[in-house]
């Protein structure tokens, strides 16, 4: 702190203290900081290096440096700038312009020098008041720090319950998945000996209705040939075949002696055990004499299946293997269902993105996650939902507006918990996006204070929280940083 600063602080110290100011002497208009660039008797240099005049030009109302240092008590250079000394309260400066115009800026009077306003020295009052509100403040954050100091312990607690939680969750997990892996297995030695029992029946089955096909496919050719053999002698001429239209081979409406002569093989007439060849070029276009084609053929292809093929059910073998198998399948399902449904990547995922979200140095702004805050004003409900979104919603009816969602903490690089941005919200009409910028004060309380709209569909929420709350210094130290200012 320097020396000048000392003695100023002193001076206002004596001020508060006993009410009586003690001058410091020194030109009009100049802070004490200032005091040793301005010596009487010694000519004055301006403070930009411009150029050097003799001390009796300073004050005299004529401005004679260009960075107007050289009238810090007047009126006459249009970039100069008047120092208020505001003893008993905090010095500040005005534009020189201001001086002797009639209006009192400075709280202890000294900017109306020579103007003949009446104005009221009131720096000690403001400074009471400011005390007052320092106090106050100074109250609030030795409270709220407090409370910070018991959001970052039940935040740490919380964490740890979450990230333990979380990693039950996955050891329960891989213990399940090494379950169904073992289930599996199961399961594939269960369905082998299923598979190859039911391909044993299938192609047992299958055997079996060659066999019966075969079987009516005998029978419907000795029916035929009863049939065709008219004279009964034992034979099948060529006569007796030429009668069928329907085994015409060029399909040109009759059998000639020829035509028929090939069918059967170029012979005349053929016995039962000839006639079998003769059968297989003839069979699929041969109809019955007596009609009863149709209805064996339905009764083959309706015929029930054998006791223990695939149709009539399951053989003994492969039902009991079924039915071992199923209890397997039962529990991988379940298994695979607890795993993998909804709920239970549900419950892990919002655990990993609550313990990897950044909730501030010591994680003091976790308890605001999952939370709303609303501000009722004479128009609107806003709600802020940290971490989440922010909304506004008409008092008297209407659709919800999203004013943005969670972006990130946007403070300056010193403080950076100190701003929230929303952005990405409903778009306004024929403008940008809607978003919000949270601006979060130390406060015992978590409440939303005020809401603005500074620029077109760009919002301004003011936020009170204990979670910015800093660890507080001494009033007196607050004060005489309040006073150095």
């Amino acid at each position: 702190m320097s020396c000048a600063l000392l003695l100023l602080l002193t001076s206002l110290a004596l001020v508060m203290g006993t009410g009586t100011a003690v001058e410091i002497q020194r030109p009009r208009g100049v802070p004490q900081s200032k005091r040793q660039f301005y010596e009487e008797n010694k000519p004055f240099t301006c403070l930009d290096g411009s150029s050097t005049i003799p001390f009796d030009q300073v004050n005299d109302d004529y401005c004679d440096c260009r960075d107007g240092s050289d009238e810090p008590g007047t009126a006459a250079c249009p970039n100069g700038s008047f120092h208020c000394t505001n003893a008993g309260f905090r010095p500040a400066f005005i534009p020189s312009s201001r001086i002797n115009d009639g209006i009192c800026d400075c709280c202890d009077t000294t900017d109306e020098y020579n103007s003949g306003a009446t104005c009221q020295n009131t720096c000690r009052e403001m400074g009471r008041k400011e005390r007052e509100s320092l106090q106050i403040m100074a109250e609030i954050t030795k409270e709220g720090f407090l409370l910070k100091q018991q959001l970052i312990h039940e935040a740490k607690r919380g964490q740890e319950d979450k990230q333990g939680k979380l990693t039950e969750l996955q050891g329960s997990k891989k213990g399940l998945e090494g379950k169904m892996e073992a289930l599996r297995t199961v399961k594939k030695t269960a369905e082998d000996p299923e598979k190859e029992a039911k391909e044993r029946h299938l192609k047992s089955w299958e055997e079996q209705k060659e066999l019966i096909r075969m079987e009516k496919d005998k029978t419907r050719m000795a029916e035929a040939f009863l049939e065709l053999d008219d004279d009964a002698d034992g034979y099948v001429s060529v006569a007796e075949l030429q009668s069928h239209l329907e085994l015409d081979p060029d399909s040109d409406g009759s059998l000639t002696e020829t035509e028929t002569q090939g069918l059967l093989g170029g012979a005349g007439k053929v016995d039962t055990s000839t006639f079998e060849t003769v059968w297989s070029g003839i069979k699929d276009k041969y109809l019955s004499e007596v009609s009863t084609y149709v209805m064996k053929t339905y009764v083959i292809q309706s015929f029930p299946y054998p006791k223990g093929s695939p149709g009539s059910g399951r053989s003994n073998e492969v039902s009991i293997i079924r039915f071992e198998n199923a209890n397997v399948c039962t529990l991988l399902s379940a298994s695979q269902s607890l795993i993998c449904g909804p709920e239970f990547i549900w419950i892990c995922r919002n655990l990993e993105k609550e313990i990897g979200f950044d909730f501030g140095p010591s994680a003091e702004f976790a308890y605001l996650y999952s939370q709303c805050y609303e501000l009722s004003t004479s128009e609107y409900i806003y709600r802020l939902c940290p971490f989440n979104r922010v909304s506004q919603k008409p008092k008297f009816g209407g659709s919800e507006t999203n004013l943005g969602l969670w972006g990130q903490w946007a403070g300056p690089e010193e403080n950076l918990y100190s701003v929230m941005k929303y952005d990405h919200g409903q778009g306004c009409w024929q403008g940008p996006n809607r978003s919000t910028t949270v601006k979060l004060t130390c406060g015992k309380e978590t409440v939303v204070t005020s809401t603005s709209e500074p620029s077109r569909c760009e919002y301004l929420m003011e936020f009170t929280t204990p979670a910015v709350c800093q660890e507080p210094a001494s009033l007196d130290e607050v004060l005489h940083g309040h006073t150095e200012l």
